[in-house]
């Protein structure tokens, strides 16, 4: 969707709508208490008596969270600038009320494995988003394509929630189970507060301290370049946290999975990663248009940002399901602290590149160390463990990246020829590096990929 809107709508507008959204995600992870978290976590395979407590609770916060951006739209547009932003944050804060209407039920689909429901759930939501935000594009091209968009899938997925699950929620309030609840839930808080604070307090910093414009450009590469994390290692790390809930009691089973969970996710993602920084020079123009051609170093350079998130997004999980939420919390508040004294300057000297640099650069060092030290400390794993199940795929990738980046430099065609041979070209250079590293190394992949094959048939 955002593709084909780029190619319909300004950068400004995507900026406009970033506000909005911006806005909303503040809200949303400064009231967050966990409630889906330590459902999933709870041993009981049977939590039916928790959940008409939780919907309450989820309902109120969605009601507080469209009250505050209603009332506060003028003066958050305000903060930025942007006063035509005012009624986009009234819209999309319908978002929070019908999410904290929704079916409690579903949270049945992660707890007990189901993922081809939830993948139902999601999917058809985010085909109703499509189609709305095209074709509402196509016949008015303006900024409410994708204010419309956002809502509509909002709007499809309450509905769905009760017709894919046959739990139906009553107004029933015990306070034993929401003291329960929001005990779990108080390092949740904490962590999704920092973590709205580095990884979207990047976005509230380039549209208040460049421009509008800018936030759009910002925001298109971080979505694109963190796209191995946020569309493939999210899947993973849905999938891995009720298997290790279920594993907490068992350290080497738990182990086990983990290092393979580590191994498939860098697998699939660190070649997506650098194969984004290395089509981004043809891959803006031609498919997005040339007045986005502003994003594309950002875009290389946040390509290493989804490298590094993709490769640990599990981690977090591992640290939910240990019943040990606040190394979460206490991780992201140094990354929050070291982003906040390098983001001003760097900005101020370099832009969105700037910005993104500091994203990248505090990522790389310190948080990928110590994510690594305090999860092998939690888990009892060698950390050289890790750096071997990630370096076949680097291996791999960083040659597919270095040869293709200089078969490119010898020759002089045109942008779209050039995005045309290099996704299949890297497809099949990584493939034949990696069919020659696991035939002839002690990498395992091969035999996590025949047992997928083997499940899915």
């Amino acid at each position: 969707m955002l593709i084909v809107l780029a190619r319909l709508l300004a950068p400004r507008q995507f900026g406009l709508v970033g506000i909005a959204l911006i806005s909303l995600s503040a809200t949303r992870n400064f009231s967050n208490i966990g409630l889906k978290t330590a459902l999933i976590q709870h041993k009981s395979a049977n939590v039916d008596n928790y959940l008409d407590t939780a919907w309450c609770l989820e309902a109120a916060r969605g009601a507080v969270i469209f009250g505050v951006l209603f009332i506060f739209a003028p003066l958050i547009a305000g903060v930025f600038d942007e006063p035509s932003a005012t009624p986009l944050i009234r819209v999309i804060g319908v978002g929070p009320l019908l999410f904290g209407l929704r079916n409690p039920g579903i949270i049945y689909f992660r707890k007990d494995l189901e993922f081809h429901k939830e993948f139902v759930y999601n999917v058809s939501g985010g085909f109703v988003q499509f189609f709305v935000g095209v074709g509402y594009a196509l016949v008015s091209p303006t900024v409410w394509a994708l204010v419309f968009a956002y809502a509509s899938a909002d709007v499809f997925r309450f509905g769905l929630s009760y017709l894919v699950h046959d739990y139906r929620p009553w107004p029933s309030f015990d306070i034993s189970i929401a003291k329960e609840l929001i005990d779990y839930g108080k390092w949740i808080t904490a962590s999704s507060v920092l973590y709205f604070l580095y990884k979207e307090g990047d976005d509230a910093f380039v549209g208040w301290f460049i421009s509008a414009t800018a936030l759009g450009f910002y925001q298109y590469a971080y979505r694109i370049a963190d796209t191995p994390s946020s569309e493939v290692s999210e899947v993973f790390a849905s999938v891995s946290f009720p298997a290790y809930s279920k594993l907490q009691d068992s350290p080497s089973e738990l182990r086990q999975a983990l290092l393979a969970t580590t191994r498939l996710t860098g697998f699939v993602t660190i070649p997506m990663s650098l194969g984004i920084a290395l089509v981004a020079p043809s891959f803006v123009p031609v498919v997005l248009g040339p007045e986005w051609t502003r994003m594309i170093r950002p875009m290389q350079l946040l390509a290493l940002y989804g490298l590094f998130h993709s490769i640990t997004r599990n981690f977090g999980s591992v640290f939910k399901a240990l019943d040990r939420p606040d190394i979460i919390a206490k991780v992201s508040a140094l990354r929050v602290v070291c982003i906040a004294l390098l983001i001003w300057p760097a900005a101020e000297r370099f832009g969105i590149e700037g910005v993104a640099l500091v994203v990248v650069g505090v990522y790389a060092f310190p948080m990928l160390p110590l994510d690594v030290y305090l999860i092998s400390q939690l888990t009892e794993t060698d950390p050289m463990a890790f750096a071997r199940e990630w370096f076949y795929p680097v291996v791999a990738a960083g040659s597919m990246f270095g040869g293709l980046w200089q078969v490119r430099k010898m020759f002089e065609v045109s942008p779209l020829v050039e995005l045309i041979a290099l996704i299949p070209a890297g497809v099949i250079v990584y493939t034949v590096l990696c069919f020659l590293l696991a035939r002839y190394s002690r990498w395992q992949i091969e035999g996590d990929i025949r047992s997928i094959v083997g499940s899915l048939g």
